[in-house]
């Protein structure tokens, strides 16, 4: 647990450094977390007006964290892949369900937050110098969200996009690729036009059921009505509501739990992608293949391959066998 006191040490002081001198970059990437957004430097090291680290976890474990934001720094965590958790400042639940992929968190200076991870999870943080934000517009009207004081919550493709090119393109020493990116993300937050009106959250039990009858539906077609009569709201209520609750529009939502589950059945047996395509709710192989690729980055067959590279190695079938011929077509097909 961070208390204000160890976060406070954790960082220097940056409030009597001119607004306009040039930002400093770090010799690596990004830094790995040992603790939810605290990250090992060298002893005498000075921090980065804009340092990064990556907060990661792909074992199916629940973990409590709790973190301050030091007095000179905004936070802003990216996530990199869905995931199930909870954020609360003392007895105020801000967020508990579902995050997608591409949410964007944004958590003000000297401001405490509490994290419950219930599934793996992958995240990019930003720790950003309060002076880095450009005097014409205060970095504290990140924070002028109704309902939610100094938190922002919000789906982002382009921040998302931000933190996919640092992951997936940086390396340990391209510190000036990694200054740029977090330069930008950082333009990108003080030029943001944030919500005005709160709109309510979906209440948890009304989520549970959503997402149960979503589960247990997913070879059938599922509208809008289906979902808001399951909520028992009208479509317009629920929509805003469910959107507030997760981040997702509810058809967004619909098409990334078929997905999910198609990786599972793509992971885990040799059906063939036809028959994965019906069974995930898609009337056709060419239209599941499009959703898939737009939403995992590869097609059915690649994802497959790479999928099963991954897993414990077993007993090759004969050369020249269906088995063996079945799989080169599917990497191939890719």
């Amino acid at each position: 647990m961070l208390t204000i006191m160890q976060a406070d040490r954790a960082w220097i002081d940056l409030q009597d450094r001119p607004q306009e001198q040039q930002v400093s970059c770090g010799t690596q990437t990004f830094y790995r977390e040992r603790k939810w957004r605290q990250f090992e430097r060298s002893v005498g090291a000075a921090i980065e007006d804009i340092a990064i680290s990556r907060w990661r976890d792909l074992q199916n474990n629940f973990r409590h964290e709790e973190a301050t934001t030091p007095p000179d720094r905004y936070f802003i965590g990216i996530a990199l892949k869905i995931t199930r958790m909870k954020l609360t400042r003392g007895r105020q639940a801000i967020f508990d369900g579902i995050m997608p992929a591409g949410t964007l968190y944004v958590s003000a200076p000297s401001k405490q937050l509490s994290a419950q991870f219930h599934a793996p999870y992958d995240f990019l943080h930003f720790h950003v110098s309060a002076n880095y934000f450009p005097s014409r517009r205060s970095a504290t009207q990140l924070a002028a969200v109704e309902g939610l004081n100094d938190l922002v919550l919000l789906r982002d493709p382009f921040a998302e996009q931000l933190a996919k090119a640092l992951t997936e393109h940086g390396t340990t020493s391209d510190e000036k690729f990694a200054c740029c990116v977090g330069q930008t993300l950082a333009m990108h937050l003080a030029r943001l036009e944030l919500p005005r009106t709160r709109v309510n959250a979906l209440p948890k039990w009304r989520l549970r059921r959503v997402e149960e009858y979503v589960a247990a539906h997913l070879d059938c077609g599922i509208g809008l009505s289906d979902l808001a009569k399951v909520a028992g709201l009208s479509r317009m209520h629920f929509a805003a509501q469910f959107r507030a609750a997760t981040g997702y529009r509810p058809r967004e939502y619909l098409l990334h739990q078929r997905i999910e589950h198609a990786k599972s059945l793509l992971s885990n047996t040799e059906m063939p992608l036809a028959e994965v395509a019906l069974t995930v709710g898609f009337s056709t192989q060419a239209h599941f293949s499009t959703v898939f690729k737009r939403i995992a980055s590869e097609t059915p067959a690649r994802w497959r391959c790479a999928s099963k590279s991954e897993l414990p190695l077993v007993q090759s079938p004969p050369q020249g066998s269906a088995v063996s011929r079945h799989g080169l077509e599917l990497c191939r097909a890719g």
